[in-house]
Parts: C-alpha cells; sequence; structure tokens
C-alpha cells in the first residue's frame, strides 16, 4: 500500500525548470532515499512532499490525502534538517517538547511522548541539558527525538549527517537505521552520499536535473544500472568505461559484442536495446570486477597507486589515453610505470 504517492510533479522557479514529471510510489514502512549530485532537485523534492515549497503542477497524496493544499503542519509529516535548528535557551526536553505544547497537548502526554523518544535514541540522561552542552551527534538526535514525538504517518530527513565527522557519521547512520527498524515508520532520506544510500535504503531513488532516472533496491540499481548516469553514480570507485562500437546482438539474452580499445567481447549486457550493429558505444565494468591476467585483453599503464588498507586502488592508461581504475581487497607488488592486463567475466559488464 502506497504511503506517499507523486503524481506528475513538476516545479520551476520563473524560467528555471527543476523538477520535471516526477512519478513516484513509497510504500507504508520503506525507507527511500533520494540520491544524486548537488543540484538534481532531491532537497526540493524532498520539500515539496513537506510542503515548505508549492507544486508548479502535479498532485503529491499522503496516507490517500491529496495535501497540496495543506500547511506542512498538517501533512501527516516530521522533517529533520541537515541543520539541527535547536532553540539554544531551552533544554533537551523543552525542544523535544515545544511543537507539541503548540498543539494544546497536555503536559502528561508530551512529558510520555518525550520520555519514550528518549529511550528510543538512548539519551534520557540528556533531558534536562542545553544545546550548547552537547556534542554534533547528540544535537542530531535531538532533532530526531523532536521528529519521533509527532507520531508522525512519514518522516523526512534532509542530508541530515552532513556536518558531523566520518566516524560519528557512520555511527549516526546506524541508529537511524535501527530507529527505522523500531519504529517501522516510512521514511524519505536525501543525500548526495551514495554510501549512505546504499546502506540505509530499502528503494533508492536516483535524481539527475530534476529528473528521476532510476528507481529501485540497492544492488538492482548497483548489479542493473538502466543508464549511464547511474552506473557511473553509484559505486566506489567510479565505474570504468571504455569507448567503442556494437558488433553482434543476441537478442535472445539481451546482450552484445564490443570491440574497443583493444577489446573484442562477446555477451556484455546489452543497456540500449534500440542500438544496430556498428552503433557507437561505451563498455561499463566496475575496478571490483577487473582480474588480473597476463593474457587479458585489457592493458594499462600504472600512473597511481592508493593502499587504504582493507583495498587497493590502481589507476591506469590505456595506450588510447582512456584513464580507468582497478581496486582488490589484496596489495599487489606493483609501482607507478608498470604495465599490468587485465580480464573480466562478460556478464559483469554492461554496454551504454
Amino acid at each position: 500500500m502506497a504511503q506517499v504517492e507523486l503524481h506528475n510533479v513538476n516545479k520551476a522557479f520563473g524560467s528555471t525548470q527543476v523538477i520535471t514529471n516526477v512519478e513516484l510510489e513509497i510504500n507504508k514502512g520503506e525507507f527511500v532515499v533520494f540520491v544524486g549530485p548537488s543540484g538534481c532537485g532531491k532537497s526540493t523534492l524532498l520539500r515539496l512532499i513537506a510542503g515548505l515549497e508549492s507544486l508548479t503542477s502535479g498532485e503529491i497524496i499522503i496516507a490517500d490525502r491529496p495535501v497540496m493544499d495543506l500547511p506542512p503542519s498538517e501533512r501527516g509529516i516530521a522533517m529533520v534538517f541537515q541543520s539541527y535548528a535547536l532553540y539554544p535557551h531551552m533544554s533537551v526536553f523543552q525542544n523535544m517538547a515545544f511543537s507539541l505544547s503548540l498543539q494544546g497537548i497536555s503536559k502528561a502526554e508530551i512529558a510520555k511522548r518525550v520520555q519514550a523518544a528518549a529511550k528510543i535514541l538512548q539519551m534520557e540522561h540528556l533531558l534536562d541539558r542545553r544545546p550548547a552542552a552537547l556534542s554534533g551527534g547528540q544535537r542530531q538526535r535531538v532533532a530526531i527525538g523532536r521528529a519521533i514525538v509527532r507520531n508522525p504517518d512519514v518522516f523526512l530527513f534532509d542530508e541530515p549527517l552532513s556536518n558531523l565527522d566520518a566516524a560519528l557519521r557512520h555511527d549516526t547512520r546506524v541508529e537511524i537505521s535501527k530507529l527505522h527498524r523500531q519504529l517501522g515508520a516510512t521514511t524519505i532520506y536525501v543525500t548526495h552520499d551514495q554510501v549512505e544510500a546504499m546502506t540505509l535504503a530499502d528503494k533508492i531513488v536516483v535524481l539527475k536535473d530534476g529528473e528521476v532516472m532510476q528507481v529501485g533496491a540497492p544492488m538492482d540499481l548497483f548489479n542493473q544500472p538502466d543508464n549511464e548516469f547511474v552506473a557511473g553514480f553509484l559505486g566506489s570507485p567510479k565505474m570504468n568505461f571504455f569507448d567503442g562500437i556494437l558488433g553482434e546482438i543476441d537478442t535472445e539474452n539481451g546482450s552484445g559484442h564490443f570491440e574497443g580499445e583493444g577489446l573484442n567481447i562477446a555477451g556484455v549486457r546489452l543497456v540500449s536495446r534500440d542500438k544496430t550493429r556498428g552503433d557507437k558505444m561505451r563498455l561499463g565494468i566496475r575496478p571490483q570486477h577487473l582480474v588480473l591476467d597476463e593474457k587479458g585483453q585489457l592493458t594499462g599503464t600504472i600512473t597511481l597507486i592508493e593502499r587504504l588498507g582493507t583495498e587497493t586502488v590502481v589507476e591506469l592508461v590505456t595506450d588510447a589515453g582512456t584513464l580507468f581504475r582497478y581496486a582488490t581487497p589484496e596489495a599487489p607488488e606493483f609501482a607507478t610505470g608498470d604495465r599490468a592486463h587485465f580480464s573480466f567475466d562478460a556478464s559483469r559488464g554492461h554496454l551504454f
């Protein structure tokens, strides 16, 4: 059952179109992540759902109610921003209780909700403190607690971890994931960080220039990207691309033969089905899917070696000048300037 529905949603600021014909259904209890590069419209789309921006055209439905004419307070949503937006003169308890007191809820009910949220977030001992006495991670938990006490139909998170350092970002990400499992609430989360998207989401919505590029489960998007943008955006290091032409096409298996950059590979997944033999194509293969092979067709000269402890990332350049990367959990004995040869399983490749 869909909890949030977006139908032909458009948003323009003057003559600038920032959201274009977005169609999306978010099911009850799903954790959905909007991801994409800066300026792709993901935060604007979240603000449209929240009611902080007005639609140019289209329809937004939350819990079976059209909400286009409703203010944010009546949409059944609670939002957590990148900025914690806490009142510095109020205690943690007062910050979490403030929106409830504005609604005229009894003091007993407010105390019950705040205590319950504080227990979930393991911050009962912080309720008497003021924001200045809290760490960044604790302030973010207060902001999340302020959302929880409202018992919303939908939680909206707008890049909530951007102000935290790397270690704290990881810890808070784990907390948010546990919180979602515990509450079972419908959650929409905006980030530009693909690691957050891959680890948190039940479903990822990839955006580019205000348009939805692909929607699906994280590993479906990683393994079966619909286009070159999604393939290049998800994954670290990013996918390698090689220019060439399309040879024989196997329509039954949806694969094609790629020729270019010294490669002659059959049985590669053909993403663009409207192509014909001789058309220009790009072969995509992830750095993790390359295999060192003295007889391999892909050859490059090493220009950079990054030893990261858990993996080694090697940057190479082909004789034609194409940059590509190889990633391995091993620690190969490479040096800059060495030549290396690689092969790969054709079924792991993609033709765009």
